[in-house]
């Protein structure tokens, strides 16, 4: 049997495991498989058991590379559209990008056999998807760059206890008698239950015929979401009128989603974008092996419905230490910068020192030695206002690390670090700050430092976009990212 040709338990990291399908999934096979569960948060762990919770800042390559140590195969179920630091300048999908990058960084150093990605459902035309949609595609290629083989698994609404997507519909309906609903509400989707999620799931952990594959999975129905929401009415016994409305903008569906099911707009306005896609499932012959006897919309509802009280507890958290709670003004800045020339990381980020001091007229001056540490300079000011430590042993010419050391604007020379790399085969460099902590009081950092810091930036991505290549040229970069970037078979 693929899943394990010895009596040995294979062992599985899970990223992402204290969510919906995190949680269910160690529940469901924690008998099967030894489980590294991976977590934001330090947990106390269960005595005897057969799921070990690992500390692990995702952002952090060194981090995510212990996190995952020892493990056979690895589970990605890892979305960042809630901020984790208290200012977090910059998009959740180019957040995500990070995120991901590190996690294939990580699998292929510890030789992870496999990757397992559940992300959603896409259109057929992906030339105009939502961020939401984009952001899931652009970790899926992201994942699959590397020589660790990836799985992705692309579903629609999880319908299960405790699923975000479910839980928002069960919400409306329950608290709504009425409904003039938008027009997204008659988009077409394919719902899958919990159930036959985590029978996919098993089928694929180990299996090679699924290696760099995707495989669209949906039940056994479409629905539309206002048909979704009349059956779940149904069910739950409500008497409901659902309409759909044909004026309603996207930033009221947005409120109003978010006010009645108590959701952070943050968290529900991609979602609710995505929604205009139409998401059904184009089914992959291998997933004919499985002979799924696949539960209505329905039953689904009804499972769910009946199993809130069994959703899966994470363990206890331990408290922050005085030391933590102090310092938790950080700051995480994550700008996507054109590459139009196809340059290196290590171009990118020298360039900026050499663009800065041009852009700001020698107002603002960079001194770097002969190890590459950088120090940033305001005329007329001895003491540097940054400082940069070059961190070479682990940098390479598509990832440059600095540690942020000092100066006075830094409170904590010990926390942050900058870096510069290559996502997507070199489409884009992203320019990242994390867990800075400013030395200006916070409300004074953020109406001016960090203002500024966007600012610049926005100009620098401006100045990238003009550099436009030759024609001569192209071809190079183009063979050049593709030979970075190995493409999963559709």
């Amino acid at each position: 049997m693929h899943k394990n040709s010895t009596n040995q338990r294979l062992t599985i990291a899970i990223a992402g495991a204290s969510g919906f399908i995190g949680r269910w999934f160690i529940d469901t096979f924690k008998h099967k498989f030894n489980i590294i569960a991976i977590s934001r948060r330090e947990l106390v762990e269960e005595e005897n058991s057969s799921v070990e919770w690992r500390q692990a800042d995702l952002y952090s390559i060194g981090n995510t590379i212990s996190a995952i140590a020892g493990a056979d195969f690895a589970i990605y179920l890892v979305h960042s559209m809630m901020p984790s630091t208290r200012l977090n300048q910059g998009s959740f999908e180019d957040t995500d990008l990070i995120l991901a990058d590190n996690f294939s960084r990580a699998c292929e150093i510890n030789d992870i056999k496999q990757i397992l990605y559940v992300g959603g459902i896409l259109p057929n035309d992906t030339n105009d998807l939502s961020p939401h949609l984009r952001s899931r595609l652009e970790v899926e290629q992201t994942l699959g760059s590397r020589s660790t083989p990836l799985t992705a698994i692309r579903a629609g609404i999880i319908v299960g206890p405790g699923g975000s997507s479910f839980t928002i519909i069960e919400k409306l309906v329950r608290r709504l008698p009425i409904m003039g609903c938008p027009e997204w509400t008659l988009s077409k989707t394919q719902p899958i239950s919990l159930r036959n999620m985590l029978e996919i799931m098993y089928f694929c952990m180990g299996n090679p015929t699924v290696y760099n594959e995707v495989l669209e999975v949906g039940g056994a129905e479409v629905l539309t979401y206002k048909k979704m929401m009349q059956i779940t009415a149904e069910v739950m016994g409500k008497k409901r009128r659902i309409f759909a409305m044909p004026v309603f903008p996207v930033w009221l569906s947005t409120f109003w989603v978010s006010k009645f099911t108590d959701s952070s707009r943050t968290f529900i306005s991609p979602l609710v974008e995505s929604l205009k896609h139409e998401m059904i499932a184009d089914s992959h012959p291998i997933l004919k092996e499985l002979n799924l006897d696949y539960l209505s919309f329905e039953d689904s509802v009804r499972d769910a419905l009946n199993n809130k009280a069994s959703i899966p507890q994470l363990p206890k958290k331990i408290k922050d230490s005085a030391q933590e709670i102090k310092e938790r003004n950080t700051v995480r800045s994550v700008q996507r910068l054109a590459n139009p020339l196809g340059k290196s990381a290590t171009w990118v980020g020298k360039r900026y020192t050499h663009w800065l001091p041009n852009f700001f007229q020698s107002f603002i001056q960079v001194n770097t030695d002969e190890e590459e540490n950088c120090t940033f300079h305001v005329l007329g000011i001895e003491s540097p206002i940054l400082k940069l430590n070059f961190i070479k042993d682990r940098s390479h010419k598509d990832r440059q690390l600095f540690y942020i050391s000092g100066g006075l604007l830094d409170k904590r020379a010990d926390m942050g670090w900058l870096e510069f790399r290559e996502v997507l085969g070199g489409k884009y460099v992203l320019a990242a700050i994390h867990d800075f902590v400013p030395k200006l009081p916070w409300y004074v950092y953020v109406s001016t430092q960090a203002v500024v810091h966007l600012w610049v930036m926005n100009s620098f991505n401006k100045y990238l976009k003009k550099m436009k290549p030759r024609a001569e040229d192209l071809a190079n970069i183009e063979t050049a990212r593709a030979s970075k970037k190995r493409k999963i078979k559709k």
